[in-house]
């Protein structure tokens, strides 16, 4: 029987969060905008990107408020709870725009940060008033932490079940293969200790770690496994999953001890996590790196299509109730990004998009069933590369150009982080179906390439971030609220 998320006390603390919202900020709106993103998908840049845009009025066309000349600027402000990190965007802004720009930090615990927004409204009855302020928060969580939320519907041994169904499946080989062989060692019947309990979880987790590297998705939850932070060598994350048994486990079997501690694992870390931070959420934006899936292979990207399906399924969606929104919030919007469109020609654009389409087209038909919104897009919140064009064998082939980053390496060439390349990244396939139909892997030119070294600054003098469609993303987020 699927539990539920939260309980009765988790419900009235959700409500009692939510009316302190309210009461602050009854004299300026609060919009709770969630990044999330999984595998190595560019929450940071993202997150950098939005901020920097918003403070200095950034080259975003497509970002209606601007457009029309009713944004009027922005400001970072306190955020209200100061037990939550704050978001460093001073210190990642640096490392992207420093003497020798360098990608900043991944996301490794979750932080937040609080920007006021100020424009006119287009309405005649709010212009009386004058200009009017909003509070954007940004609630930025890893998202190996978002892959745990399937977890609150799963008793141990159906997640031990699904667990070990995907640690046998043939292209997990590898990986799986020594935790596997500890298992099959050991009694799950046996009485408790802690010395068994401690190897199968340091081998457990070592095989997620190989599979995330290996572009896996869904084998990961549970996600403190692998960004534990101050619970590192906790009871809490001293489990693993276990095969099956006919006969009732003791109350002082290894098994018992174990089931305890993946309960504990839910009550204590993931519920709270889903409580006070996702439950409250009114945007979301979920960013894919689409384009690693693809290079890995087929069996990446069925992955990922099951992962981001598990994960949606969690999200409080549905269409937002301003008499209601006092007490409960939903997200009634939610952005698919497929990032790093400049690691592929703009011709191949609109291909990434479709493709992420397809990916999310479970999860999109569920979220739009309850009530809200979806958008996939295909984005850069840095643009990395330019554009151009080599003749090979008489024929002219669309490139990007670009500087890979020091030890990436393509056809037996190891780069050294400093040489400029043109690069022909390949072509995504026009139909997105013949990657599930099929399997048809795609042949990719896949790099990765350094920030941009030289940045243009604006009349103020500030930097000017390129990108890739980030006005499109921006404006669906939250150009409604600043109408």
């Amino acid at each position: 029987m699927p539990q539920s998320p939260t309980t009765i006390v988790d419900e009235l603390g959700i409500a009692l969060a939510n009316l302190t919202d309210a009461a602050t900020g009854a004299f300026t709106p609060t919009l709770r905008l969630g990044v999330t993103g999984l595998s190595r998908a560019g929450k940071t840049i993202f997150i950098t990107a939005l901020v920097h845009n918003l403070l200095t009025g950034g080259r975003l066309p497509g970002f209606t408020p601007l457009a029309e000349g009713r944004f009027i600027g922005a400001r970072l402000a306190e955020y209200p709870d100061a037990t939550i990190p704050r978001f460093a965007y001073e210190r990642h802004l640096e490392a992207l725009t420093g003497k020798t720009p360098v990608w900043p930090d991944s996301t490794r615990q979750i932080s937040q940060l609080r920007i006021v927004l100020k424009y006119q409204s287009k309405h005649w009855y709010s212009g009386l008033r004058g200009p009017s302020t909003l509070n954007l928060d940004i609630v930025d969580y890893p998202g190996e932490w978002i892959l745990d939320l399937p977890l609150l519907g799963l008793s141990f041994a159906e997640w031990s079940a699904e667990a070990l169904e995907r640690a046998h499946r043939p292209g997990s080989g590898k990986e799986a293969k020594p935790f596997l062989e500890l298992l099959g060692s050991i009694d799950p019947h046996k009485e408790a200790n802690d010395p068994d309990a401690e190897k199968l979880a340091a081998a457990f987790t070592d095989y997620l770690r190989r599979s995330r590297e290996h572009g896996a998705l869904s084998t990961l939850p549970p996600g403190r496994f692998l960004l534990p932070g101050d619970l590192e060598g906790s009871p809490a994350l001293t489990f693993a999953p276990l095969p099956p048994s006919d006969q009732r486990a003791r109350s002082s079997s290894l098994y018992a001890m174990l089931e305890h501690r993946y309960e504990a694992y839910k009550d204590r870390v993931v519920r709270p996590f889903f409580r006070d931070h996702f439950a409250r959420l009114d945007r979301q934006v979920v960013l894919v790196d689409t384009l690693r899936a693809l290079n890995a292979g087929p069996a990446a990207v069925a992955d990922l299509e099951t992962a981001l399906t598990a994960v949606l399924s969690c999200f409080r969606q549905g269409e937002s109730n301003a008499l209601l929104r006092p007490f409960t919030r939903k997200i009634d919007r939610i952005l698919f990004a497929a990032t790093k469109a400049d690691h592929v020609h703009h011709t191949s654009h609109d291909r990434l998009e479709a493709i992420l389409n397809r990916l999310v087209a479970s999860a999109s038909k569920r979220a739009r069933f309850a009530g809200a919104e979806t958008k996939s897009i295909a984005l850069a919140g840095i643009r990395a590369t330019r554009e151009g064009s080599i003749v090979e064998g008489g024929e002219t082939l669309p490139t990007i150009i670009g500087t890979p980053m020091a030890g990436e390496v393509l056809d037996g060439t190891s780069y050294d982080g400093k040489t400029e390349i043109a690069l022909f990244p390949g072509d995504l396939p026009e139909r997105p179906d013949s990657l599930f139909e099929d399997g048809t892997p795609v042949a990719l030119n896949f790099l990765r390439f350094t920030p941009p070294q030289k940045l243009d600054r604006n009349a103020a003098g500030d930097v000017v971030l390129p990108h890739i469609r980030f006005d499109r993303a921006l404006d669906y987020l939250v150009g409604d609220w600043l109408a």
